[in-house]
C-alpha cells in the first residue's frame, strides 16, 4: 500500500500502548501529532531515533505537538525500551503490522543480502483536524526531529548542510626568517 499523501486524511487506528491503554488517532483532534514508524526496539538506529525525541519532547509539546511511536514489537518490548531510556512518549505496538499497512510502511526490504518483510522508517504529521500534513519516507535519523520541530514552528526545513571539506592540506605557513646581518 502507499504512503497517504499530504492533504488527505489520515487512517485512523485503535493500538495499545506500553501501559496497555487503547490509543486512537482521533482522540487528539485539536493537536498536531508526530506519528512515527520504527523497525524495532532497542536496534541502535531506533534508539537514537527515541532518544532524540526525548531529548526534544518538551519542545515538540510546546509546539503543539503529541509524538508516538509504531512498531510490530509487543507491549512487554515497548514497556522494557520506554523503561530503559526513560521515554516520555506512547509506543504504540502493532503486531500485526495493520496499522504500519494502512500508512505504508509495511513491506519488503532487504539487509546483507537477505529479504523480509518489515517497517521501513517514517514519520507523518498529521494536522489538527486529521489530516496529513506532511511525510518523511524513509527518515534518516541524524536530525530528523530537528526537522520536524522547523515545521511545527512554521519555518522550511532547509536542505541538509553540505558535509564540510576536509582542510586543505596546505604547508604550514612558516614565520618569517630572521634577518641576520651579513658578515661581509
Amino acid at each position: 500500500m502507499a504512503l497517504p499523501p499530504t492533504d488527505s486524511p489520515a487512517p485512523d487506528f485503535r493500538l495499545q500502548d506500553q501501559h496497555g491503554h487503547d490509543v486512537t488517532l482521533a482522540q487528539f483532534r485539536g493537536r498536531h501529532v508526530v506519528l512515527y514508524f520504527y523497525p524495532k526496539d532497542n536496534t541502535p538506529g531506533c534508539t537514537q531515533e527515541a532518544c532524540d525525541f526525548r531529548d526534544e519532547h518538551s519542545a515538540l509539546q510546546a509546539a503543539g505537538a503529541v509524538v508516538l511511536g509504531v512498531s510490530p514489537d509487543d507491549l512487554k518490548s515497548h514497556q522494557k525500551f520506554a523503561t530503559k531510556f526513560s521515554l516520555p512518549f506512547s509506543l504504540l505496538a502493532d503486531p500485526a503490522h495493520a496499522v504500519c499497512e494502512a500508512y505504508g510502511v509495511w513491506g519488503e526490504k532487504s539487509l546483507y543480502g537477505r529479504t523480509f518483510l518489515g517497517v521501513t522508517r517514517a514519520t507523518f504529521l498529521i494536522g489538527p483536524q486529521g489530516e496529513v500534513v506532511r511525510v518523511w519516507p524513509k527518515v534518516k535519523v541524524a536530525g530528523h526531529v530537528g526537522e520536524i520541530l522547523q515545521v511545527l514552528r512554521g519555518e522550511e526545513a532547509e536542505a541538509p548542510a553540505a558535509k564540510p571539506k576536509a582542510a586543505s592540506k596546505s604547508p604550514a605557513r612558516k614565520s618569517p626568517a630572521r634577518k641576520t646581518p651579513s658578515r661581509n
